[in-house]
């Protein structure tokens, strides 16, 4: 369970600010709806360059961009940053499905970069930006610094800046006021240096509505993200935890992985209800052609849109089947798609990680 790395050297963040209208934190009362909850749209990024990627993963990644995007675009509308010099091969890649927009960036991980929608009890719009400074300045986002803005202003949506620097893969939300967040990104001194995890609450609390956080330890240092929740358990439905179990005692996330399921096995939601934990194994094999130390071998990160789960296949038969059967069951309302994407998986992430859902 190996989560992307960093392939260039950092530079420094950039304030976007363009007088596009903020809203004070106190004028509002928003909340982060579940993943599941019905989408206006889908945010990606067609981010991948040879600068970070190398030369031969960025064809390939750029392929299972174009292949994330036209699945989800069967079921909700796709937004795709672009850059401009990249426009044609982004247009003849994902075809008429997928709408580009023209915009600068550094990288494909839309969950991190991209704003966090919110709503209001009115069902006013919020976009949450959580600061992005590269993954505690590990990578290169001088222009992705800016992307929460942008997609806020696109989506018309109140931008909203949050007193805190985290990312969109580093939260998991049930819609019903329960968030699972793990220490080891959130309260990382890269991220919030001094910053109280009573605080840190304080300031979620304000932004996505939370009332209660279940905190899994993770683990700092084994990745670029320091241990994103988005990799080890998501909400199914309010109540159900579907989370990511490391077999292998040599593996650097077994233990955490075992110190996560008794965590969520005792844990209590915002609305009083005990935990329930389906344990999704990882493959014990995947394709060869693209594997590397960093490739991102689970099944926990697929993505929850409209009508769909959009999840990723490794090519070891019985756990791939394994794996849509149980997504099956706990999305028994939905399709489950599954999906080759070798070349991501190789840069460490997956389909959550390039996307990021707008609420309808």
């Amino acid at each position: 369970m190996v989560r992307r790395r960093a392939r260039s050297k950092r530079s420094g963040s950039s304030a976007a600010s363009d007088g596009y209208k903020r809203q004070a934190l106190d004028q509002a009362s928003w909340r982060m709806p579940d993943e599941g909850a019905p989408h206006a749209a889908t945010w990606m990024a067609f981010g991948a360059s040879a600068a970070i990627w190398g030369g031969k993963l960025l064809p390939v990644a750029r392929d299972n961009l174009a292949t994330i995007a036209k699945a989800i675009a069967a079921y909700e509308r796709v937004n795709m940053l672009v850059r401009e010099e990249d426009h044609d091969i982004a247009a003849r890649l994902c075809g008429p499905s997928v709408s580009l927009v023209i915009r600068p960036v550094d990288d494909v991980w839309m969950r991190d970069t991209g704003p966090v929608f919110v709503r209001d009890p009115s069902g006013q719009l919020g976009a949450v930006g959580f600061n992005f400074n590269g993954w505690g300045n590990k990578q290169r986002h001088a222009l992705d610094a800016g992307v929460a803005e942008h997609v806020a202003r696109a989506a018309k949506a109140t931008f909203v800046k949050a007193d805190l620097v985290l990312e969109g893969g580093g939260i998991e939300v049930d819609g019903e006021g329960t968030a699972i967040i793990t220490e080891s990104c959130v309260l990382n001194p890269n991220r919030n240096a001094g910053v109280s995890k009573d605080k840190c609450e304080a300031e979620l609390s304000r932004v996505l509505g939370l009332e209660k956080i279940i905190w899994l330890p993770g683990i700092a240092g084994k990745d670029i993200t320091d241990g994103h929740t988005d990799f080890y358990a998501r909400f199914a439905s309010p109540g159900v935890v579907v989370a990511g179990f490391e077999q292998d005692p040599s593996s650097f996330d077994h233990a955490v992985t075992k110190r996560h399921l008794e965590i969520l096995r005792g844990a209590v939601d915002a609305k009083g209800r005990r935990l329930e934990a389906v344990v999704l194994h990882g493959p014990s094999t995947w394709r060869a052609k693209y594997g590397n130390k960093d490739f991102a071998a689970g099944y926990i990160n697929f993505y929850v849109c409209n009508g769909a789960v959009i999840a990723p296949e490794f090519g070891d038969v019985a756990a791939d089947r394994n794996a849509r059967d149980i997504l099956r069951e706990l999305f028994a309302d939905r399709e489950v798609i599954q999906l080759n994407i070798d070349g991501i998986a190789a840069g460490g992430g997956g389909i959550h990680c390039t996307t990021q859902q707008q609420p309808r």
